[in-house]
């Protein structure tokens, strides 16, 4: 099972820019973080693929066995693990994030 998982997982970072799995999706985030990291995103201007991970406990904990982080939600930018919630806020903060995803070829609106 976990070959068939990760190789969905794969598939979803490698089909899309930027991927973001959390909890709920990008208009309904079911968590604090998962909103934070999409409000950082939408303020960035930045499309993504929102995966709710609640909708499959599989991927829930999948995801986590994947990166072999701990936490919820995960940002992933060109299909690499990018980080969590405190992560991309301290990048948002610092101006990294934004360079990141502008070294990624990724369109950033601010």
């Amino acid at each position: 099972m976990e070959n068939i998982l990760f190789d969905r997982i794969r598939k979803d970072i490698t089909e899309n820019d930027v991927v973001l799995f959390m909890k709920g999706n990008a208009t309904y985030p079911q968590c604090g973080f998962s909103s934070l990291v999409v409000q950082v995103l939408s303020q960035l201007g930045v499309q993504f693929k929102d995966i709710d991970i609640l909708e499959d406990s599989e991927l829930r904990q999948g995801i986590k066995d994947f990166t072999q982080w701990p936490t919820i939600p995960q940002l992933y930018v060109k299909g690499e693990f990018v980080g969590g919630c405190d992560i991309i806020r301290e990048m948002y903060e610092a101006g990294e994030l934004k360079t990141l995803l502008e070294s990624n070829g990724i369109k950033v609106a601010a």
